[in-house]
C-alpha cells in the first residue's frame, strides 16, 4: 500500500508535471503561431501599403501623362486653327485668278479698241465668268425685289408709298444685292420697301 500510496502521491506531481509541461508546450505554439501571424500580417500589411503605393504612383503618372497629352492637344489645334485662319481663303483666291487675268487683258484690249461692241462682250464674259466661280464656291444671289420685307436679310433704306395696294410691305426696289454663303446670309439686300 504504501508503493500505492506513494504512487498516487507521484502520480499528482507527475500529472502536473505533465500538465504544466503540456500547457507550455501550448503556449510556446501559441506565442510561435501568434508570432507568425504578426509576422504575417506585418508583411501583409506592408505588401498592401507598397501596393496601394504603386497603385498612387501610377494613377500620378496616368494623370500626367494626360495632362501632357491635353497641353500639346491644345497647342497642336491652336497652331492649325491660326493656320487655317492665314489659308482660309487660299482656293477661293486661286479660283478668282484668272477672273483677274482676263480683267487684266480686257483692260488692255480696251485700249487699243475700236469695236466697243466687242469690248462690251469681253466684260459680259469675265462677269459670267467671276459669276460662276463664286457660284461654285457656294455663293447665291439674293432674291429680295417684289418679295415680303423679311428684317433676317433685308436691310431696309427707305420707305416710299407703294404704287398699288399689293406692294405694300413689299420691297419695291433694291439699292444694293443680297447674298447668301451655303444659305448664310453674308450680306444684307439694301432695299426700299412700299408704304
Amino acid at each position: 500500500m504504501k508503493k500505492n500510496k506513494m504512487e498516487e502521491n507521484k502520480l499528482p506531481e507527475d500529472q502536473e508535471l505533465n500538465e504544466l509541461n503540456e500547457d507550455s508546450l501550448a503556449e510556446e505554439t501559441v506565442d510561435q503561431t501568434d508570432t507568425e501571424n504578426t509576422d504575417d500580417t506585418k508583411e501583409g500589411a506592408l505588401s498592401e501599403e507598397e501596393k496601394l503605393k504603386a497603385e498612387v504612383a501610377e494613377w500620378q503618372n496616368k494623370h500626367l501623362r494626360l495632362y501632357a497629352e491635353f497641353d500639346n492637344f491644345k497647342r497642336r489645334t491652336s497652331k492649325e486653327r491660326l493656320e487655317l485662319l492665314q489659308i482660309a481663303g487660299k482656293d477661293v483666291i486661286v479660283d478668282l485668278l484668272p477672273v483677274l487675268d482676263d480683267f487684266e487683258r480686257a483692260q488692255k484690249s480696251m485700249e487699243t479698241a475700236t469695236d466697243i461692241d466687242a469690248v462690251k462682250e469681253g466684260v459680259k464674259l469675265v462677269h459670267q465668268k467671276l459669276k460662276s466661280t463664286l457660284s461654285n464656291k457656294g455663293l447665291k444671289e439674293m432674291d429680295a425685289k417684289g418679295k415680303e420685307f423679311d428684317a433676317d436679310v433685308h436691310e431696309g433704306i427707305t420707305n416710299i408709298p407703294a404704287p398699288s395696294d399689293d406692294l405694300k410691305g413689299k420691297v419695291i426696289d433694291e439699292l444694293e444685292k443680297g447674298y447668301y454663303l451655303n444659305d448664310k446670309v453674308i450680306r444684307f439686300a439694301k432695299v426700299i420697301i412700299g408704304s
